[in-house]
């Protein structure tokens, strides 16, 4: 079966509210995700679910509005309609005007089970990393989930770190921590498991220009949150001729999380398309569009698992304060747990001590996994990880008669060549039975392979 890849069209932007609409759109349960945001016992809020148009195309409205930005307003969990109407939201770092479009249409979920409240959340308390990841843990969903929700907020807390040059230990979330910043992290982490997606590929991120309003005042855009994301995640920035803020550190924290392809495949269909919309009003249709991908590209090769492995990731870390036991324990447990391949080159490291290098090649779905083992099974503190390409030759293992007896040969092709190697362990067993020599025996079996294929 064809896997899917998630492809976001960051053209307008990317916001949390935005990429929720766009996964509910696709077809993320609306119910499971409100089952899930009402595990956490928080109140405070409620969720708006609808439709809009954003210049005529018609798109997902997600929303989560502070009920204590709006006891002026006499709504009754309802809007009327047919007046505009503004709220100035703490949303994704700092302030967003909603201007909502006079069409739209909206269904409300109230968030507000208080005989499971352990937290009334208020959208100006301050949190530390630490209490948000206490939110998260209460959270009913997969392990994948919340270590998405929480890489995330990692994200954020690294960039604000930088801006503020404060340790991450001691960034205080004020907008980012509030209500409707986590309720957007973890709806996006949510939504992408119940897709069932593992593979995301993400557009350049198209920034306007200017200042936007935050807690401190005037920032330029884009806000150095948003910015120090972009330059430590690799994000590819464009900008364009749009006075105001189109990627917000919570949207850039998801681009940069969700992330697992460096690109497209050559060749793709477009399965399904959702579209989230953006709470300001461009000249420009304000959109996230979520396109759900099946990979076309011709004679892709697939790995014994039946994942598509043209497009791989390699983990690395440096290592120069673990055992030589240790090592081969690690790579032991990480090529049983299924990574590709697992090496060791030798490198000097500071204070030049001699250290290895412990890389590996692993599928997209098995990295956060693998990344886990590294930091279990090795003193590293940090792994790098980067996407790469690479062909792979169609092949079988077949059993063959030689000269020596039964064995084992890996069939390769190419070019509609076949190439015949013989396995080391057939080689091996030979070997010790015979008495002959290793080249002698693994030339013998090549040659009789290739005989026997012709």
């Amino acid at each position: 079966m064809d896997e899917k890849i998630l492809y976001l069209d960051c053209a307008s932007g990317i916001s949390g509210d935005m990429t929720v609409g766009a996964l509910l759109d696709l077809g993320a349960s609306r119910e499971k995700l409100v089952q899930a945001l009402e595990s956490l016992g928080v109140s405070g809020y409620h969720l708006h679910f609808g439709r809009t148009k954003k210049c005529g195309i018609d798109a997902y409205d997600f929303d989560v509005h502070l009920e204590e930005e709006e006891h002026h307003h006499d709504h009754e969990h309802h809007h009327d309609h047919e007046h505009g109407h503004e709220h100035e939201h703490s949303h994704d770092e700092h302030d967003h005007e909603h201007h909502h479009n006079h069409e739209h249409t909206h269904d409300h979920e109230h968030s507000r089970d208080h005989a499971h409240t352990h937290d009334h959340m208020h959208p100006h308390v301050h949190r530390n990393i630490h209490d948000i990841f206490e939110i998260i843990d209460r959270l009913d969903a997969s392990d994948r989930v919340k270590n998405l929700a929480r890489r995330m907020f990692e994200i954020v807390a690294e960039a604000e770190s930088k801006a503020h040059g404060i340790p991450v230990s001691e960034v205080h979330f004020h907008e980012v921590g509030a209500i409707d910043s986590i309720v957007d992290v973890i709806s996006a982490a949510f939504c992408l498991e119940d897709l069932g997606i593992h593979r995301v590929v993400i557009s350049p991120l198209s920034e306007g220009h200017g200042f936007a309003r935050c807690q401190h005042g005037l920032m330029p855009v884009p806000v150095p949150a948003t910015a120090n994301i972009a330059a430590a995640q690799g994000l590819e920035l464009t900008l364009r001729d749009v006075e105001g803020e189109m990627v917000t550190p919570t949207g850039a924290a998801i681009a940069a999380a969700f992330r697992t392809e460096a690109a497209l495949p050559k060749k793709y269909q477009i399965e399904k398309i959702g579209i989230g919309a953006g709470n300001k009003d461009f000249a420009h249709a304000n959109i996230l569009r979520a396109m759900l991908l099946t990979d076309k590209t011709v004679e892709v090769e697939t790995g014994k698992d039946g994942h598509d492995e043209s497009s791989m990731w390699v983990m690395e870390a440096n290592l120069d304060d673990c055992t030589g036991e240790a090592l081969g324990y690690a790579m032991e447990v990480l090529l049983e747990a299924g990574a590709r391949d697992v090496w060791y080159t030798p490198a000097y490291m500071k204070k030049n001590r001699p250290a290895y290098v412990l890389h590996v090649l692993t599928t997209a779905e098995k990295r956060e996994e693998l990344e886990q083992l590294i930091f279990s099974c090795t003193t590293t503190i940090g792994v790098r990880r980067y996407p790469v390409e690479r062909t792979i030759l169609p092949r079988e293992v077949k059993e063959i008669q030689t000269r020596y007896g039964a064995a084992k040969v890996k069939i390769c092709k190419r070019g509609g060549v076949d190439t015949c190697y013989p396995e080391y362990e057939s080689v091996r067993a030979i070997c010790r039975e015979t008495g002959k020599r290793f080249m002698e025996v693994f030339h013998g079996v090549m040659e009789d392979g290739s005989i026997s294929l012709q």
